[in-house]
This record gives C-alpha cells, sequence and structure tokens, in this order.
C-alpha cells in the first residue's frame, strides 16, 4: 500500500535528517529531491547545459561524494528557477513517491507541486541564523575553510531565489504541519514529526 510522506523547507532546517529518520522509523523508502538539483548543478558547473543535464540525469549521478559543497549547493539553487528543469525532474519524483510500501519525499515544493495529495505533509523550518549556524559547522567539520558571515548570506540568498521564484516556490502547503526546529534538539524535531505522520496515518 503506497503512503506518502511530503517534508519540505528551506535548507538546514533539518528536513534531511528528520525525512531519513521518518524512513527508517516506518521502514519507508527515501529520496532526498535535492540532490537531483544538486546533481543537475554540479554538471551545470562543469559545463553542462542545465536542461541537457536534468533531461539526462542518471541515478549514479545522486552518488557522487562532492554534492555537499556550497558551489553545489549554490548552482542548484540557480537552476531550480528554470521551469524546463524542474519539470524534467518531476516525472521520476512523483514514480517514486507512489512506490508501494510508503516513500518520503523532502525537499521544497513536495507536498505543494510534486505530492499535492500526500497522506501526510510536514513543513520545517527554523531563523536563519540558526540555519546558517548548522551548515557553517557542517562545513568546517568536512574540512572546509568557510565564515559565518558568508554561509549566513548563502542561506539568505537561497531563501530569496527559492521564495521568489514563479515556477513552484518555497512555501508550506495549506494543509501542512510546520515544525519550527530553532530550540529543538534532534530528537524532540524527530518525535515531533513521527507524532504528526502517525495521526495522520490513524486519521
Amino acid at each position: 500500500m503506497a503512503f506518502t510522506i511530503a517534508i519540505d523547507g528551506p535548507a538546514a532546517a533539518g528536513k534531511g535528517t528528520i525525512s531519513k529518520a521518518v524512513a527508517a522509523h516506518y521502514g519507508f523508502a527515501h529520496l532526498d529531491t535535492g540532490l537531483l538539483y544538486r546533481a543537475v548543478g554540479k554538471q551545470v558547473l562543469t559545463g553542462t547545459a542545465a536542461i541537457e543535464a536534468a533531461q539526462n540525469l542518471r541515478a549514479e549521478d545522486l552518488q557522487a561524494d562532492d554534492l555537499r559543497t556550497p558551489e553545489v549547493a549554490q548552482a542548484a539553487s540557480k537552476v531550480a528557477v528554470i521551469p524546463e528543469v524542474r519539470a524534467a525532474l518531476v516525472d521520476f519524483q512523483r514514480v517514486f513517491a507512489r512506490r508501494s510500501g510508503g516513500a518520503v519525499l523532502d525537499g521544497r515544493d513536495i507536498g505543494t507541486v510534486i505530492c499535492p495529495d500526500a497522506e501526510a505533509k510536514l513543513f520545517v523550518t527554523a531563523s536563519a541564523e540558526i540555519r546558517a549556524d548548522r551548515r557553517f559547522r557542517e562545513l568546517v567539520a568536512n574540512g572546509l575553510r568557510v565564515d559565518f558571515e558568508t554561509v549566513l548570506d548563502d542561506v539568505r540568498q537561497r531563501d530569496a531565489r527559492d521564495m521568489g521564484r514563479k515556477d513552484a516556490p518555497l512555501r508550506p502547503a495549506d494543509d501542512a504541519i510546520q515544525i519550527d526546529t530553532s530550540e529543538l534538539s534532534i530528537d524532540e524535531a524527530i518525535a515531533t514529526a513521527i507524532r504528526e505522520i502517525d495521526a495522520r496515518r490513524a486519521g
């Protein structure tokens, strides 16, 4: 039986961590849809046209080790505003979402565009400063030399692009449960998400 959980939110809000934990809890398949755009963005950085990269994306492209760099993140945000890129990746996401056994998808337009009929929808957010601090710590832990103000500026730029684009802007679905993780531990955020999803499954 298919059961789709859509988890949206801005960069570094915690949606990826929550999504993986939720998928493991229920035994569902998980797709970080942001990796699709990062994989396209990476190819654009090496000279491939964005639309061509999206139309020819392969599963193995999502396994690259360098998809989490700041440069690829910025490129992903830029290609994500291109309607033809988004259209090329929609079918892949929708097929994944309705697989038997259940699926968790996290991204920026899952509950509003990709899976508007998802059985459970969450919108995970946090303040820009909190999210920048999390991303800064992650990048430093991975050996990258960055400063906090640059990371904060990147977060704000991505928010502006994601929320301001004409095609599938970042926003909560009308029926999404919003979870602000600014003051929550990882365990508290995961527990809150599972509690809300359990309520939807019971309903």
